[in-house]
């Protein structure tokens, strides 16, 4: 069994785990110039049939949807703001030992 969650089938998880329906959290989810998103568009990223949204909507996902922005971004392949700006101030040994202190954190989790 393949126990890798993706993108994808957390907001799913989490939707079902609110029971709202994909409708009302599309009704929920801005766009940078504040329309909705569509049902069919949250659809397929519920089925992976996307890629990750943009940084603003992993943002609205995880407010209306009450998750950890930073678990989406990660899922998502993508790097918070915050994140991206320490990197570039960092010297590559720095962010190697950042890299090594992650994995160690969740290979000890596991």
């Amino acid at each position: 069994m393949n126990d890798i969650r993706t993108f994808g089938v957390v907001i799913a998880e989490a939707r079902k785990a609110l029971g709202i329906s994909q409708k009302e959290v599309a009704a929920l989810i801005h766009k940078e110039d504040g329309s909705s998103i569509s049902p069919q568009y949250l659809n397929d990223i519920e089925r992976d049939r996307r890629n990750a949204p943009s940084k603003h909507l992993i943002l609205e996902l995880a407010r209306v949807l009450k998750l950890q922005p930073d678990y989406l971004f990660a899922l998502a392949e993508a790097w918070p703001k915050d994140i991206v700006e320490t990197m570039g101030r960092a010297s590559p040994a720095e962010v190697e030992r950042a890299f090594t202190a992650f994995r160690r954190t969740l290979k000890a989790h596991r």
